[in-house]
């Protein structure tokens, strides 16, 4: 499921490159081995999904990278898998929540279930290596985790890129990297 190395480039129109500003000069783009580094790192995801109404709808979530895809589960009742029935696009959102500091990420893609139980299991250990003992823990907030996804009262998505951007601010410098797949 790994996606190919992408296109990786910088848009200026959307970095320090047309504001220079001293240290912008040399703005560069965000290489995708540290963006999917930061997607492993991440401990906290939103993801937007389309409303059967249009309207857009947007939840915190926990997300696990591997494989060359992000994956999230979901209740078959909520929201999300409810949008995500009528319509399988997505996007998934991770940064630092600073505007001087770190790499914003954002995933659009589509999402697919993971049904196959040799791939959950796999999935479920990407998410217990990530998360530790917030799911491995009796006292973790999400104990139980892959007992939900085994036992199907949780489904689980893949979202594979189809694009990709990276927006990393260091100081007054700002870079807008696209990543097409």
């Amino acid at each position: 499921m790994t996606p190919k190395n992408p296109k990786t480039e910088l848009d200026a129109r959307y970095s320090s490159a047309l504001n220079p500003r001293p240290g912008a000069e040399a703005v560069t783009a965000t290489d995708w081995a540290e963006a999917q580094r930061r997607l492993r790192d991440a401990e906290l995801f939103y993801i937007t999904t389309v409303r059967p109404d249009g309207r857009l709808h947007v939840t915190p979530l926990i997300a696990a990278w591997h494989d060359g895809a992000l994956h999230f589960s979901t209740g078959p009742g909520e929201q999300k898998a409810k949008n995500l029935a009528g319509d399988r696009h997505c996007a998934l959102t991770t940064g630092s929540n600073s505007l001087s500091q770190g790499v914003d990420i954002v995933v659009e893609g589509t999402a697919e279930r993971v049904t196959d139980p040799a791939r959950q299991d796999e999935v479920i250990a990407a998410f217990e290596a990530q998360y530790g003992d917030h799911i491995r823990s009796p006292e973790g907030t999400f104990y139980g985790f892959g007992d939900s996804i085994r036992t199907g009262n949780a489904l689980l998505f893949a979202v594979t890129p189809g694009t990709a951007y990276g927006f990393g601010h260091d100081g007054q410098v700002f870079s807008h990297t696209r990543y097409t797949f």
